[in-house]
């Protein structure tokens, strides 16, 4: 990197304190609603693990749920493109069903492979570099920075993206 260049960071970053705050925020609304009483529905975040696990009675029950935690989640700035969610278990205890949704945070590398080639098809003046679970993108124009900016924004590649360490 020229001493010329400017680049900023590609990042995925969900902020955890927030992601509990939303579970937190759904285990109160649980507690309170009409409609859940007496209901064996659990909502939990494994930190350590980046998981949320929805445990309840029945398929509509969960969807209500996974509702609410939506809710919550945009509420609190943490984006609905970082959350993964795994098949439904069923035929558990009773009937109950179980969803387990993994916090997507870092940028995979077949994410970062992705958002390179997309860059070099776009015929964009920058150099990218991926860097563990980010992306550094260079160019000795703050202007080529700009477009590339505006260009990944306008893209889906289904995570959820912030820029970051412009210089």
């Amino acid at each position: 990197m020229g001493s010329k260049d400017h680049s900023f960071d590609l990042v995925s970053e969900v902020d955890m304190q927030e992601a509990d705050n939303a579970v937190q925020q759904v285990k109160k609304e649980l507690a309170q609603r009409f409609d859940f009483k007496g209901s064996q529905s659990s909502v939990d975040l494994d930190k350590a693990e980046k998981k949320i696990t929805i445990k309840t009675e029945n398929d509509f029950r969960l969807k209500t749920l996974v509702d609410m935690l939506q809710t919550k989640c945009v509420k609190r700035g943490v984006s609905l493109k970082s959350l993964k969610y795994e098949d439904v278990e069923t035929g558990m205890v009773g009937g109950s069903v179980k969803q387990v949704i993994t916090i997507q945070s870092g940028i995979p590398s077949d994410k970062a492979k992705e958002i390179n080639k997309s860059l070099k098809e776009a015929k964009l003046k920058v150099q990218t570099q991926i860097q563990g679970e980010q992306v550094r993108i260079q160019s000795p124009k703050i202007d080529d920075l700009q477009a590339a900016i505006a260009f990944l924004k306008g893209q889906n590649f289904e995570i959820d993206l912030q820029f970051v360490n412009f210089r």
